[in-house]
Protein backbone atom coordinates (compact mmCIF):
# COMPACT_ATOMS: atom_id res chain seq x y z
CA UNK A 1 0.00 0.00 0.00
CA UNK A 2 1.29 3.67 -0.68
CA UNK A 3 -0.40 6.54 1.36
CA UNK A 4 -0.40 10.30 -0.04
CA UNK A 5 -1.40 12.93 1.67
CA UNK A 6 -2.17 16.08 -0.03
CA UNK A 7 -4.38 19.38 0.60
CA UNK A 8 -7.44 20.04 -1.14
CA UNK A 9 -7.84 24.27 -2.01
CA UNK A 10 -9.79 24.82 1.70
CA UNK A 11 -7.07 23.36 3.38
CA UNK A 12 -9.02 20.74 4.02
CA UNK A 13 -6.42 17.01 4.08
CA UNK A 14 -6.86 14.49 1.29
CA UNK A 15 -5.46 11.27 1.41
CA UNK A 16 -4.86 8.91 -1.39
CA UNK A 17 -4.31 4.66 -0.52
CA UNK A 18 -2.91 2.84 -4.15
CA UNK A 19 -2.38 -0.50 -4.35
CA UNK A 20 0.84 0.42 -6.19
CA UNK A 21 4.07 1.88 -4.66
CA UNK A 22 4.97 3.61 -8.06
CA UNK A 23 1.55 5.51 -8.08
CA UNK A 24 2.42 9.36 -8.36
CA UNK A 25 -0.44 11.63 -6.95
CA UNK A 26 0.36 15.49 -7.89
CA UNK A 27 -3.03 16.51 -9.31
CA UNK A 28 -4.30 19.88 -7.62
CA UNK A 29 -7.64 21.24 -7.03
CA UNK A 30 -8.25 24.00 -9.17
CA UNK A 31 -11.29 24.81 -7.47
CA UNK A 32 -11.98 28.35 -5.98
CA UNK A 33 -13.29 27.45 -2.31
CA UNK A 34 -12.79 29.44 0.87
CA UNK A 35 -11.28 28.02 4.35
CA UNK A 36 -14.00 25.47 5.01
CA UNK A 37 -16.19 27.18 8.26
CA UNK A 38 -17.98 25.11 10.81
CA UNK A 39 -20.36 25.41 13.95
CA UNK A 40 -19.53 22.20 14.95
CA UNK A 41 -20.67 22.09 18.89
CA UNK A 42 -21.06 19.18 21.71
CA UNK A 43 -23.77 19.37 24.30
CA UNK A 44 -24.24 17.41 26.50
CA UNK A 45 -27.73 16.12 28.23
CA UNK A 46 -27.91 16.14 31.76
CA UNK A 47 -30.59 13.88 31.96
CA UNK A 48 -29.54 11.29 30.04
CA UNK A 49 -25.77 12.03 29.84
CA UNK A 50 -25.27 11.57 26.55
CA UNK A 51 -23.90 13.82 23.89
CA UNK A 52 -25.26 15.86 20.92
CA UNK A 53 -23.42 16.90 17.96
CA UNK A 54 -24.87 20.72 16.99
CA UNK A 55 -23.80 21.05 13.46
CA UNK A 56 -25.97 23.76 11.34
CA UNK A 57 -24.05 24.06 8.70
CA UNK A 58 -24.56 20.67 7.74
CA UNK A 59 -27.93 22.23 6.46
CA UNK A 60 -26.12 22.91 3.28
CA UNK A 61 -24.64 19.92 2.34
CA UNK A 62 -24.92 18.85 -1.27
CA UNK A 63 -27.95 16.26 -1.37
CA UNK A 64 -28.77 13.58 -4.20
CA UNK A 65 -26.54 15.39 -7.16
CA UNK A 66 -27.06 13.98 -10.45
CA UNK A 67 -24.45 11.12 -11.21
CA UNK A 68 -22.27 13.84 -13.68
CA UNK A 69 -21.57 16.27 -10.48
CA UNK A 70 -20.77 13.51 -7.98
CA UNK A 71 -18.60 15.36 -5.46
CA UNK A 72 -16.86 11.73 -4.66
CA UNK A 73 -15.95 10.92 -8.15
CA UNK A 74 -12.57 11.45 -9.37
CA UNK A 75 -12.12 15.29 -11.80
CA UNK A 76 -12.14 14.77 -15.15
CA UNK A 77 -11.85 17.21 -17.99
CA UNK A 78 -14.41 20.45 -16.97
CA UNK A 79 -15.98 18.57 -13.58
CA UNK A 80 -14.42 19.58 -10.68
CA UNK A 81 -14.71 17.59 -7.36
CA UNK A 82 -13.28 16.55 -4.00
CA UNK A 83 -10.86 13.89 -5.87
CA UNK A 84 -8.29 16.49 -7.74
CA UNK A 85 -6.55 12.96 -9.21
CA UNK A 86 -8.55 11.47 -12.54
CA UNK A 87 -8.48 7.74 -11.04
CA UNK A 88 -7.78 6.93 -7.30
CA UNK A 89 -8.24 3.09 -5.44
CA UNK A 90 -8.97 4.90 -2.31
CA UNK A 91 -9.50 7.88 -1.10
CA UNK A 92 -10.20 9.89 2.40
CA UNK A 93 -10.61 13.39 2.94
CA UNK A 94 -11.64 15.50 5.84
CA UNK A 95 -15.93 16.10 5.28
CA UNK A 96 -16.86 19.36 4.21
CA UNK A 97 -19.79 19.56 6.19
CA UNK A 98 -18.31 17.93 9.22
CA UNK A 99 -20.55 16.99 12.40
CA UNK A 100 -17.59 17.00 14.64
CA UNK A 101 -14.74 19.47 14.01
CA UNK A 102 -11.84 21.34 15.90
CA UNK A 103 -11.86 20.64 19.54
CA UNK A 104 -15.47 18.71 18.65
CA UNK A 105 -13.20 15.94 17.07
CA UNK A 106 -13.07 15.47 12.89
CA UNK A 107 -15.09 13.39 10.28
CA UNK A 108 -13.70 12.04 7.37
CA UNK A 109 -15.19 10.62 3.66
CA UNK A 110 -14.17 7.65 2.68
CA UNK A 111 -14.63 6.66 -1.20
CA UNK A 112 -13.89 2.93 -1.17
CA UNK A 113 -13.69 3.33 -5.17
CA UNK A 114 -13.58 5.87 -8.29
CA UNK A 115 -16.73 3.80 -9.78
CA UNK A 116 -19.89 5.25 -9.11
CA UNK A 117 -22.03 2.39 -10.37
CA UNK A 118 -20.52 0.01 -7.84
CA UNK A 119 -21.36 -0.96 -4.53
CA UNK A 120 -18.84 -2.37 -1.64
CA UNK A 121 -20.03 -5.63 -2.49
CA UNK A 122 -18.80 -5.18 -5.84
CA UNK A 123 -14.80 -4.94 -4.75
CA UNK A 124 -12.10 -7.35 -5.43
CA UNK A 125 -10.91 -9.03 -2.35
CA UNK A 126 -7.88 -6.99 -2.89
CA UNK A 127 -9.96 -3.68 -3.00
CA UNK A 128 -11.58 -4.46 0.21
CA UNK A 129 -8.49 -5.27 1.69
CA UNK A 130 -7.02 -1.59 0.80
CA UNK A 131 -10.18 -0.80 2.51
CA UNK A 132 -9.25 -1.85 5.26
CA UNK A 133 -5.78 -1.14 5.40
CA UNK A 134 -7.04 2.64 5.24
CA UNK A 135 -9.80 1.96 7.89
CA UNK A 136 -6.29 0.81 10.36
CA UNK A 137 -4.14 3.63 8.71
CA UNK A 138 -6.70 6.09 9.80
CA UNK A 139 -7.75 4.79 13.26
CA UNK A 140 -3.83 4.55 13.90
CA UNK A 141 -3.46 8.72 12.92
CA UNK A 142 -6.95 9.98 14.46
CA UNK A 143 -5.85 8.32 17.88
CA UNK A 144 -3.39 11.07 17.68
CA UNK A 145 -5.54 13.96 17.78
CA UNK A 146 -5.39 15.27 21.18
CA UNK A 147 -9.09 15.85 21.08
CA UNK A 148 -10.32 12.44 19.60
CA UNK A 149 -10.77 9.56 22.01
CA UNK A 150 -12.60 7.02 19.84
CA UNK A 151 -12.64 6.14 16.33
CA UNK A 152 -15.75 5.13 14.79
CA UNK A 153 -15.63 3.71 10.80
CA UNK A 154 -19.10 3.10 9.41
CA UNK A 155 -20.82 2.84 5.86
CA UNK A 156 -24.21 4.01 5.46
CA UNK A 157 -25.44 2.10 2.41
CA UNK A 158 -29.05 3.18 0.33
CA UNK A 159 -31.09 6.09 0.67
CA UNK A 160 -33.73 4.24 2.76
CA UNK A 161 -30.88 5.23 5.21
CA UNK A 162 -30.38 8.64 4.10
CA UNK A 163 -27.35 8.68 2.38
CA UNK A 164 -27.31 12.11 -0.12
CA UNK A 165 -24.74 10.53 -2.14
CA UNK A 166 -25.08 7.39 -4.49
CA UNK A 167 -21.56 6.85 -4.95
CA UNK A 168 -19.68 3.99 -2.58
CA UNK A 169 -18.42 5.74 0.29
CA UNK A 170 -18.16 5.31 4.27
CA UNK A 171 -17.14 7.54 7.02
CA UNK A 172 -14.62 8.24 10.17
CA UNK A 173 -16.26 9.83 12.71
CA UNK A 174 -13.40 10.64 15.82
CA UNK A 175 -15.26 11.38 18.84
CA UNK A 176 -13.94 13.66 21.55
CA UNK A 177 -15.78 11.18 24.26
CA UNK A 178 -16.35 8.16 24.40
CA UNK A 179 -19.79 6.76 22.78
CA UNK A 180 -22.88 6.18 24.70
CA UNK A 181 -23.43 3.15 23.19
CA UNK A 182 -19.24 1.73 23.70
CA UNK A 183 -20.11 3.15 27.47
CA UNK A 184 -23.01 0.58 27.54
CA UNK A 185 -21.13 -2.06 26.66
CA UNK A 186 -18.10 -1.22 28.96
CA UNK A 187 -20.08 -1.21 32.17
CA UNK A 188 -21.77 -4.79 31.03
CA UNK A 189 -18.03 -5.57 30.83
CA UNK A 190 -17.46 -4.33 33.89
CA UNK A 191 -19.82 -5.97 35.94
CA UNK A 192 -19.84 -9.37 33.92
CA UNK A 193 -15.89 -8.86 35.24
CA UNK A 194 -16.39 -8.76 38.67
CA UNK A 195 -19.29 -11.51 38.89
CA UNK A 196 -17.62 -14.03 37.32
CA UNK A 197 -13.99 -13.45 39.25
CA UNK A 198 -12.67 -11.87 35.81
CA UNK A 199 -14.18 -13.34 32.82
CA UNK A 200 -14.48 -11.56 29.83
CA UNK A 201 -17.92 -10.98 28.64
CA UNK A 202 -17.03 -10.94 24.42
CA UNK A 203 -15.81 -13.99 24.90
CA UNK A 204 -18.62 -15.28 27.05
CA UNK A 205 -20.70 -14.43 24.14
CA UNK A 206 -18.82 -15.54 21.40
CA UNK A 207 -18.23 -18.68 22.99
CA UNK A 208 -22.14 -19.20 23.21
CA UNK A 209 -22.78 -18.08 19.70
CA UNK A 210 -20.65 -20.92 18.51
CA UNK A 211 -23.13 -23.46 20.36
CA UNK A 212 -25.84 -22.12 18.87
CA UNK A 213 -28.07 -22.15 15.89
CA UNK A 214 -27.56 -18.77 14.90
CA UNK A 215 -23.76 -18.93 12.88
CA UNK A 216 -23.96 -17.23 9.68
CA UNK A 217 -20.65 -18.87 8.45
CA UNK A 218 -17.07 -19.30 10.16
CA UNK A 219 -14.02 -19.32 9.12
CA UNK A 220 -10.20 -19.86 10.87
CA UNK A 221 -9.92 -16.20 11.38
CA UNK A 222 -13.56 -14.73 11.57
CA UNK A 223 -16.90 -15.72 13.04
CA UNK A 224 -20.49 -14.06 11.92
CA UNK A 225 -23.36 -14.59 13.74
CA UNK A 226 -26.85 -13.48 14.42
CA UNK A 227 -27.39 -12.22 18.40
CA UNK A 228 -29.25 -13.80 20.21
CA UNK A 229 -30.73 -10.59 21.58
CA UNK A 230 -30.71 -8.69 17.81
CA UNK A 231 -32.17 -5.53 17.76
CA UNK A 232 -32.62 -5.43 13.56
CA UNK A 233 -34.30 -7.63 11.40
CA UNK A 234 -32.07 -8.94 9.88
CA UNK A 235 -28.45 -8.28 11.91
CA UNK A 236 -24.73 -9.69 11.72
CA UNK A 237 -22.14 -9.47 13.83
CA UNK A 238 -18.68 -10.19 12.71
CA UNK A 239 -15.95 -11.05 15.23
CA UNK A 240 -12.37 -12.41 15.43
CA UNK A 241 -11.62 -15.27 16.80
CA UNK A 242 -9.11 -13.70 18.36
CA UNK A 243 -10.63 -10.73 20.59
CA UNK A 244 -8.02 -7.40 19.53
CA UNK A 245 -9.23 -3.95 20.82
CA UNK A 246 -9.19 -2.21 17.38
CA UNK A 247 -8.00 -2.54 13.71
CA UNK A 248 -4.87 -2.16 14.63
CA UNK A 249 -4.76 -5.37 16.45
CA UNK A 250 -5.92 -7.62 13.77
CA UNK A 251 -3.09 -10.07 12.82
CA UNK A 252 -1.78 -10.78 9.41
CA UNK A 253 -4.15 -13.84 8.83
CA UNK A 254 -7.38 -11.59 9.81
CA UNK A 255 -6.23 -8.83 7.82
CA UNK A 256 -5.96 -11.54 4.68
CA UNK A 257 -8.70 -13.44 5.49
CA UNK A 258 -11.66 -10.64 6.04
CA UNK A 259 -12.12 -9.16 2.45
CA UNK A 260 -13.35 -12.91 1.53
CA UNK A 261 -15.56 -13.11 4.86
CA UNK A 262 -16.90 -9.29 4.61
CA UNK A 263 -17.84 -9.29 0.59
CA UNK A 264 -19.73 -12.81 1.02
CA UNK A 265 -21.78 -11.52 4.26
CA UNK A 266 -22.33 -8.19 1.96
CA UNK A 267 -23.50 -10.06 -1.14
CA UNK A 268 -25.82 -12.14 1.00
CA UNK A 269 -27.51 -9.23 2.67
CA UNK A 270 -28.04 -8.30 -0.80
CA UNK A 271 -29.74 -11.86 -1.71
CA UNK A 272 -32.10 -11.72 1.33
CA UNK A 273 -35.30 -10.98 -0.27
CA UNK A 274 -35.15 -12.05 -3.68
CA UNK A 275 -34.44 -11.72 -7.10
CA UNK A 276 -35.47 -8.43 -8.71
CA UNK A 277 -35.19 -6.65 -4.79
CA UNK A 278 -33.73 -3.34 -5.03
CA UNK A 279 -30.09 -3.61 -3.13
CA UNK A 280 -30.47 -4.11 0.73
CA UNK A 281 -29.58 -1.06 2.50
CA UNK A 282 -27.50 -0.99 5.55
CA UNK A 283 -25.36 0.20 8.20
CA UNK A 284 -22.11 -1.26 8.81
CA UNK A 285 -20.58 -0.49 11.74
CA UNK A 286 -17.42 -1.15 13.46
CA UNK A 287 -17.23 -0.92 17.56
CA UNK A 288 -13.53 -0.01 18.52
CA UNK A 289 -12.32 0.43 22.44
CA UNK A 290 -11.84 4.26 23.08
CA UNK A 291 -8.18 5.11 23.13
CA UNK A 292 -8.64 7.81 26.51
CA UNK A 293 -8.73 7.09 29.76
CA UNK A 294 -11.29 3.67 31.08
CA UNK A 295 -10.99 4.21 34.69
CA UNK A 296 -15.10 5.04 35.35
CA UNK A 297 -15.11 1.68 34.15
CA UNK A 298 -13.62 -0.48 37.32
CA UNK A 299 -11.48 -2.38 36.56
CA UNK A 300 -11.93 -2.64 32.87
CA UNK A 301 -8.81 -2.47 30.41
CA UNK A 302 -8.31 -1.56 26.41
CA UNK A 303 -7.54 -5.06 25.93
CA UNK A 304 -10.81 -6.42 27.14
CA UNK A 305 -13.09 -5.15 24.32
CA UNK A 306 -13.53 -6.98 22.03
CA UNK A 307 -13.20 -5.21 17.79
CA UNK A 308 -16.10 -6.20 16.32
CA UNK A 309 -18.53 -5.23 13.19
CA UNK A 310 -22.81 -4.78 13.25
CA UNK A 311 -24.34 -5.15 9.35
CA UNK A 312 -27.62 -4.62 9.82
CA UNK A 313 -30.62 -3.61 7.55
CA UNK A 314 -33.72 -1.42 8.20
CA UNK A 315 -35.89 -3.58 5.84
CA UNK A 316 -37.59 -6.41 7.35
CA UNK A 317 -39.57 -7.82 4.11
CA UNK A 318 -39.79 -7.14 0.70
CA UNK A 319 -40.99 -3.83 0.15
CA UNK A 320 -41.57 -2.77 4.11
CA UNK A 321 -39.03 -1.06 6.19
CA UNK A 322 -38.93 -0.99 10.55
CA UNK A 323 -39.44 2.19 11.41
CA UNK A 324 -38.09 3.39 14.88
CA UNK A 325 -41.36 4.21 16.35
CA UNK A 326 -42.69 4.98 19.96
CA UNK A 327 -41.15 2.30 21.76
CA UNK A 328 -38.01 2.23 20.29
CA UNK A 329 -37.04 6.20 19.69
CA UNK A 330 -38.82 7.11 22.99
CA UNK A 331 -37.88 4.77 25.33
CA UNK A 332 -34.83 2.50 23.48
CA UNK A 333 -36.69 -0.52 24.03
CA UNK A 334 -36.14 -2.58 20.11
CA UNK A 335 -39.12 -5.12 18.85
CA UNK A 336 -38.16 -7.47 16.22
CA UNK A 337 -40.52 -8.61 13.81
CA UNK A 338 -37.91 -11.11 12.90
CA UNK A 339 -36.77 -14.53 14.88
CA UNK A 340 -32.91 -13.89 15.33
CA UNK A 341 -32.91 -17.78 14.20
CA UNK A 342 -35.00 -17.21 11.56
CA UNK A 343 -32.73 -14.48 10.05
CA UNK A 344 -29.63 -16.68 11.03
CA UNK A 345 -31.28 -19.62 8.82
CA UNK A 346 -32.35 -16.99 5.42
CA UNK A 347 -28.69 -15.75 5.63
CA UNK A 348 -27.28 -19.24 5.62
CA UNK A 349 -29.87 -20.25 2.75
CA UNK A 350 -28.60 -17.23 0.10
CA UNK A 351 -24.94 -18.01 0.23
CA UNK A 352 -23.08 -18.11 -2.78
CA UNK A 353 -22.67 -20.91 -4.74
Amino acid sequence: MKKTSTRLADGRELIYYDSRDDTVRDAVDRRPLDRTVTTSEVRRDPLLGDAVAIASHRQGRIYHPPADECPLCPSEGGRLSEIPDSSYDVAVFENRFPSLAGDSGRCEVVCFTSNHDASFADLTEEQAGLVLEAWTDRTAELSHLPAVEQVFCFENRGAEIGVTLGHPHGQIYAYPFTTPRTALMLRSLAAHKEATGGENLFDAVLERELADERVVLETEHWVAFVPFSAHWPYEVHLYPRRRVPDLLGLDEGARTEFPQVYLELLRRFDRIFGEGEPPTPYISAWHQAPFGTLEEFDGVVREDFALHLELFTIRRTSGKLKFLAGSESGMNVFINDVPPETAAQRLREVASS
